[in-house]
């Protein structure tokens, strides 16, 4: 089976089930939370496509990936018990971000992040997405990442845009416009050697 089409229905059945319980904020927060947590830890997937483990051993370590020490909401714990017993745990990172996107889309929620160097104040991050979220019209979640490979300037991705301000970024198109100057100069060369000869 499709596993977009899947995801998509237990994503849409989640959404409806949590519009129906009035518990939307709280499964969104538990959800992005596994979604980082599969993200962060892709040993994940692995030990829960493992046979071995049983219903309720994978059930716990869905949980603790999701809340950590905290209890985990009825709604959840629901939902995830009907994906583990429908064998379905593979799908469930695809499942999460599916839902994450629903949510998104439902509540006018963009996605932007900014990747840097060096860490940024808080008061720098708010301000980029308070303007952000005044030109999209739209409430916006700022993910950050620090990246010291980029040394320098920073990499903003919103939506399907990207805006590469990295020094990294900049040296390789000095470079490459330097490689491309030299092979146009040594084509000139050649040409006037071979008038020359």
């Amino acid at each position: 089976m499709d596993i977009g089409i899947v995801s998509m229905r237990y994503a849409k059945a989640l959404m409806e089930y949590a519009k129906s319980t009035g518990t939307e904020e709280r499964m969104y927060a538990e959800m992005r939370m596994l979604a980082r947590s599969f993200e962060k830890h892709p040993d994940l997937r692995v030990a829960l496509a493992n046979p071995i483990l049983t219903i309720r051993e994978k059930f716990t370590q869905i949980c603790a990936a999701a809340m950590g020490d905290t209890p985990a909401g009825r709604e959840f714990s629901r939902f995830i018990t009907l994906v583990l017993r429908n064998r379905r745990e593979f799908f469930l990172q695809y499942i999460c971000l599916s839902f994450l996107s629903l949510y998104r889309k439902s509540r006018h929620i963009g996605v932007a992040k900014l990747i840097t160097a060096v860490p940024v104040s808080r008061k720098v991050l708010e301000r980029i997405r308070e303007n952000a979220s005044h030109l999209l019209h739209a409430e916006m979640e700022l993910q950050t990442e620090v990246d010291p490979s980029i040394e320098g300037g920073f990499v903003f991705d919103i939506n399907d845009f990207r805006l590469d301000a990295s020094i990294a970024t900049q040296l390789k198109k000095v470079k490459n416009n330097s490689l491309i100057r030299i092979e146009e100069s040594c084509k000139t060369v050649v040409g006037v050697w071979r008038l020359v000869i």
